[in-house]
């Protein structure tokens, strides 16, 4: 059960990172899946440096959006066209 529940926070988190990150989205259903991998990120990323995410659905939904900015401004450098 907690897994539906970690993909529907994925899901309304990549919603919520595609809003904060403006002009790096990619549609609404590609924001959402990004919303779902970034909070994998978040949560490896926050426990190499020794946190962890205790705060119920509100603390994992911080990771899952930090997680999914991060992943939005990744794909944004690696998808950047050329300017000529």
């Amino acid at each position: 059960m907690m897994f539906i529940w970690y993909i529907l926070i994925g899901l309304v988190a990549g919603w919520v990172a595609s809003r904060i990150m403006r002009g790096r989205g990619y549609g609404i259903l590609i924001n959402m899946i990004i919303g779902i991998i970034g909070g994998v990120l978040g949560g490896w990323l926050f426990s190499l440096i020794g946190f962890y995410s205790t705060g119920g659905i509100v603390g994992s939904l911080i990771t899952s959006v930090l997680g999914a900015i991060i992943l939005l401004w990744f794909v944004g450098l690696v998808n950047r066209p050329d300017k000529k």
